[in-house]
């Protein structure tokens, strides 16, 4: 990023090459010529300025499955509509029809920089071109702005917004995402002045949601969530949908010629949404106790748990798949996967397990988005053990640690015991790897994509884990093979066995709920 002044849209044209004007004019005229990959010039020391060319926040990979993924047919069919750089929104052949292709929108980022130091503000408008490039937008420009706090008429001041309508201007965006959750009146105030939709940090990740959501439960999760955060931020157009008024209300002379026939527009609308919000609470208890009884049985049967946690885009799925061969869908995107996936593990000595895929979070998550999602975050309250995978290849991963720990105390997790799964390791600096590693006494350094400390995890989780605890010293008559045989199926140790005259003598250790089914076994030798 660099510093530049407050100059007008015609001194920044002066300043550009002709190859630049001519690749502007072409993404103006939505030709078919990508914006180009500009290298981001060095930045000063007060950060504020723009952030020049387009950025390709999630990495291209060139192997972005291993064999462990499957086949990944969820991942074909989301794919299957595409969006396309520079695709003219003018049909030039009516053949065109047939392609389910959608074109890239043109987005503009801008963010605050108030606190912290320079680099946190770059990470968070590198995360946010990386939510909308998943969102499936085109990012061409940003720009960051040293404030103390934000102007609370446009966010940014008046001067920062001219500036951000020259930059949309000269890029041809038709979008501006803005660093940060706006007050419905900055909203408006910036949309005057840049003359383009403008969108928030929180309206891109329930695009977001909204686009990956595949349950029934997800749905109305994300659905639910979207109303929360559009009930206050409905708006009418000009007074014909505002409040009508009856009699000489506050010395207005609103009285003859305002008495209307009730409710106005906005308020209609406003009504519904309350009314659509209290049915998708109700459906979504509805769907509460099922996931409560699954649990339940689990924990009846004294089966060990175990959440995979942690931001959006570790990994979690890919260590799911790992470890498990569940094929669940895997995509370098951010909240590529929304719905839990539970799937049944062993340890290397037979004791079961059940694995669980969360939802991602990422910094700043919505707290629309928590309440609505509580019932899913239960998985990971519930459960005895949480891996909370990490990507060490991050520019800011003590970030990450921090933003989902924050997350984990809203949902009371911080109490259930944690191992920290440095993920990525393939692919990270490793100084930062050993840094994390002195910071994290409880840690596994792995690589999904790879194998690489796999055997170690798997090893970590078998002794986290809690084990049959109840010893016992078992005759069981040979008629009984059925006990021998839950003996070896269910959650127990078996210590030694031995063949006597009288049946099978086994030393075990079981839970206690079995224990009192063996009760009459006991031997008293």
């Amino acid at each position: 990023m660099t510093s530049q002044p407050n100059t007008g849209s015609d001194s920044a044209a002066q300043d550009m090459s002709p190859e630049e004007i001519q690749a502007v004019i072409d993404r103006i005229l939505s030709k078919d010529v990508p914006a180009k990959n500009l290298s981001t010039p060095p930045t000063d020391e007060r950060g504020d300025g723009k952030v020049l060319g387009k950025a390709q926040a999630i990495s291209r990979l060139d192997e972005e499955h291993t064999t462990f993924d499957g086949d990944q047919q969820d991942l074909e069919e989301r794919r299957a509509l595409r969006r396309t750089a520079g695709l003219s929104t003018e049909l030039e052949d009516v053949t065109e029809v047939e392609y389910r292709q959608l074109r890239l929108e043109r987005v503009v980022l801008a963010g605050l920089w108030s606190d912290g130091t320079l680099a946190d503000a770059e990470n968070s408008l590198r995360e946010l071109a990386a939510l909308a490039e998943t969102a499936g937008s085109e990012v061409l420009d940003g720009l960051v702005q040293r404030r103390a706090k934000p102007d609370p008429g446009t966010f940014l001041g008046s001067g920062k917004a001219l500036e951000l309508k020259d930059i949309v201007m000269s890029t041809g965006a038709d979008t501006v995402v803005v660093d940060a959750e706006l007050a419905p009146s900055q909203r408006r105030g910036l949309e005057d002045i840049v003359k383009v939709k403008v969108i928030d940090r929180t309206a891109l990740i329930l695009d977001i949601f909204a686009q990956h959501a595949k349950s029934r439960e997800g749905k109305a999760q994300v659905e639910l969530a979207q109303l929360e955060y559009l009930l206050p931020r409905l708006r009418g157009w000009g007074e014909s949908m505002s409040r009508q008024a009856g009699g000489q209300v506050g010395g207005a002379a609103a009285g003859m010629g305002s008495r209307g026939p009730g409710e106005t527009k906005i308020e209609l609308d406003r009504r519904r949404i309350r009314t659509r919000m209290a049915k998708l609470r109700r459906e979504i208890a509805a769907m509460k106790p099922a996931r409560e009884t699954k649990r339940a049985n689990r924990r009846r049967n004294a089966v060990p748990s175990v959440a995979i946690a942690g931001y959006t885009n570790a990994g979690k799925s890919s260590l799911l798949n790992r470890l498990t061969d569940a094929g669940v869908l895997v995509e370098n995107a951010l909240f590529a996967t929304l719905d839990p996936t539970v799937r049944k593990a062993e340890t290397a000595d037979g004791l079961g397990y059940t694995l669980a895929d969360t939802v991602g979070f990422v910094r700043s998550l919505p707290t629309q988005l928590v309440e609505a999602f509580r019932s899913t975050l239960e998985e990971v309250a519930d459960a005895d053990l949480i891996l909370h995978v990490v990507d060490v290849s991050h520019p800011d991963p003590e970030g990450q640690i921090g933003a989902v720990r924050k997350v984990f105390s809203e949902v009371d997790a911080r109490k259930v015991p944690e191992i920290i799964v440095l993920n990525k390791a393939d692919a990270a600096d490793p100084f930062v790897v050993e840094r994390l590693k002195q910071r994290e006494p409880r840690h596994v350094v792995v690589s999904a994509r790879t194998g690489e400390g796999i055997a170690e995890l798997l090893k970590a989780i078998s002794d986290a884990i809690p084990r049959p605890s109840v010893k016992l010293e078992l005759l069981i008559p040979y008629n009984r093979g059925d006990l021998i045989s839950k003996l070896h199926e269910s959650d127990a140790e078996i210590i030694s066995v031995d063949h006597v005259e009288a049946g099978t003598r086994a030393v075990v250790m079981v839970r206690e709920g079995l224990a009192a089914e063996l009760e009459s076994f006991i031997s008293n030798d």
